[in-house]
């Protein structure tokens, strides 16, 4: 007897949001968990969250600069792992507090620190579970421009350098302005019903006059029996008379006396 395979939807990062969920500014960065530059970039997040609570949702996208950092892959993972759980902020924070303490056994530490009571942990981080994610969000990246981190984005609008508080105070405050403005102007707009144009009272008149008429021709009454006899004595004469020999008329020759 052949058995279904369980089939589990994984949660993309690119699904997982910090703030308010469906908030129209969404601040997004690429980043990585060894890197001192987005450990500090982090607390500009923060800040950000709170001073715009509501307004702005967070969204983390992996670019672990391997080269450099070679933990930092499967501290990616690890963060994907934990977001499946509903626990990503949490170990997103712990991730960055031990940045320079991410081997394999001290990511399965972090993730308890962060409340994930997974006990699949340790072998979905050996296994690579949640590597394609990972690299996907790498590629992503790559296709966006991003080549270090951390690289920000307001609305899909990268923002150049490394940015600091107040030029991401900037930029979302110009996204926001722009939201109030396209709401606006979606407002003032007016749905003009067009009524189709009457027909013509005249045509209407002509459609009613105008009927197709069939005509029946009258059925065609048999003559009487009487009359039928009577033409048949009528043919029957006329042919005798017809057929009747021409006597020649012979002349008549005086006779000569003698």
């Amino acid at each position: 007897m052949a058995f279904k395979k369980e089939v589990v939807e994984i949660i993309e990062p690119r699904d997982v949001f910090v703030g308010n969920p469906k908030a129209e500014v969404t601040l997004e960065e690429f980043g990585e968990y060894e890197s001192e530059i987005c450990a500090k970039a982090n607390e500009i997040v923060k800040q950000l969250l709170i001073d715009y609570d509501g307004q702005i949702r967070f969204n983390f996208r992996h670019f672990p600069l391997t080269k450099i950092h070679q933990r930092s892959l499967k501290a990616s993972e690890a963060a994907v792992a934990t977001a499946q759980e509903g626990k990503f902020w949490e170990m997103h924070n712990t991730l960055f507090a031990n940045r320079r303490n991410l081997g394999t056994t001290s990511l399965k530490l972090h993730s308890k620190e962060a409340g994930v009571n997974n006990k699949r942990f340790l072998d979905e981080l050996v296994n690579a579970t949640y590597g394609w994610q990972v690299q996907g969000d790498l590629k992503e990246g790559i296709d966006r421009g991003v080549k270090d981190v951390p690289t920000f984005f307001v609305n899909g609008t990268r923002i150049a350098g490394n940015p600091s508080y107040e030029e991401l105070s900037k930029a979302i405050d110009l996204a926001l302005k722009n939201v109030k403005n396209k709401g606006s102007e979606k407002k003032q707009v007016k749905t003009v019903t067009v009524k189709a144009p009457a027909k013509p009272t005249s045509e209407i008149a002509v459609k009613a006059k105008t009927k197709t008429v069939e005509t029946k021709k009258a059925p065609v009454k048999a003559a009487p029996k009487k009359l039928a006899k009577v033409s048949k004595k009528v043919d029957v004469k006329v042919t005798k008379v017809l057929n009747k020999p021409v006597k020649k008329a012979v002349p008549k020759v005086a006779a000569k006396k003698k």
